[in-house]
């Protein structure tokens, strides 16, 4: 059962990463765009997470994790920059 499920699921959330990236390209305004890479991001971990259970290996696991700490960082360094102008104080 697993072999229909995941091969289907890695499809739904490539599609959610193409449809979060073009909502990267023309979003509107600066908070769109900040929340789609945050969504890219997110997204990018599952597809790594359910590609590891897949194949049964846990280096994608720790790759998910590093992406999920540079995505957090990424993130709090983005609104930091758009609250005070400044990254670094």
């Amino acid at each position: 059962m697993l072999a229909y499920v995941i091969p289907l699921c890695l499809v739904i959330i490539g599609l959610a990463l193409l449809l979060t990236m073009a909502r990267l390209i023309i979003g509107p305004d600066l908070p769109d765009r900040i929340l789609a890479l945050d969504t890219l991001y997110i997204n990018a971990i599952a597809m790594l997470v359910l590609f590891g259970v897949w194949l049964g290996s846990d280096l994608y696991f720790e790759a998910a994790l590093l992406i999920a700490i540079m995505g957090f960082i990424g993130t709090v360094a983005v609104a930091k920059f758009l609250l005070r102008g400044d990254i670094i104080e």
